[in-house]
């Protein structure tokens, strides 16, 4: 995958001193991030639950490239009291914290009816709670190095999808959450969120079958699914480029949200 990222090279020594912090970065569109960022010289602390494998795969590939410039953390992001050690290792391994992305995520299914308590507890804990906990124990390293989130929402956030109510809500808050952050920590820390469309399906959801993803594409404006890439690329802008923009939900779904 190293061509995809062959032009960010040339960006590497622009934002070598940049500190990022990322929750889920060991695969799938987590990794892309990690991949684009590192590309443009951003130092990496990689959070991971139970991806182990990949996490150290994904790190040694970096560091293979550029020694010592990623490290991971593991952590279940549904103990609060664990959180904060996140931002702790991340500082004591780099000494700075300039960048948080709030990209780890529970997705499933909960219709009414059949919506239980443990439900409630993992789609809100992984989409909204921990990253309102993160960012609070993030706060002051981010404040002093006047730094950026990035919190990885949903289109669904604006249009609640059929059937997953827990996970439609919990990604609205993340929204507002977003937002309220906004006004909280600035005007030094600029804080925004990206709503993804269809980029990559989800792993063991018969919901998702051939047909039901050919009538999704079909609703996209560009006919076309996106790819973690597209992704990374919106994080990368948020957080270099953007500069004027806080507050804000960017999103990256080929136009699908026009067309719902």
């Amino acid at each position: 995958m190293g061509h995809v990222f062959a032009d960010f090279q040339l960006m590497s020594n622009a934002h070598s001193d940049k500190v990022v912090l990322i929750t889920g970065g060991a695969k799938r569109v987590g990794a892309a991030i990690c991949r684009m960022l590192h590309a443009a010289g951003c130092r990496l602390m990689i959070h991971y639950r139970s991806s182990r494998g990949e996490a150290e795969a994904l790190a040694a590939e970096l560091n293979g490239s550029r020694p010592d410039s990623a490290a991971l953390v593991q952590a279940d992001l549904l103990h609060c009291a664990a959180l904060p050690r996140l931002v702790e290792d991340t500082l004591a391994k780099f000494g700075r914290l300039d960048v948080l992305i709030n990209n780890a995520s529970s997705f499933y299914p909960t219709e009414v009816g059949s919506i239980t308590e443990e439900n409630w507890t993992d789609l809100m804990g992984t989409n909204l709670k921990a990253p309102l906990f993160l960012a609070q124990a993030a706060a002051d390293a981010l404040r002093h190095a006047r730094g950026a989130i990035v919190n990885i929402a949903d289109i669904h956030a604006e249009r609640p999808m059929k059937s997953y109510v827990v996970y439609s809500i919990a990604k609205a808050g993340l929204v507002a959450l977003t937002k309220s952050l906004a006004h909280e920590l600035g005007p030094y820390v600029r804080v925004n969120a990206i709503g993804p469309g269809p980029i990559l399906w989800p792993e063991d959801d018969p919901t998702f079958d051939e047909t039901e993803r050919r009538r999704i594409i079909a609703h996209t404006l560009l006919k076309r699914e996106g790819t973690p890439e597209d992704i990374a690329r919106a994080v990368r802008f948020l957080i270099f480029d953007a500069t004027y923009t806080t507050g804000h939900m960017l999103t990256v779904d080929g136009g699908r949200s026009a067309s719902l």
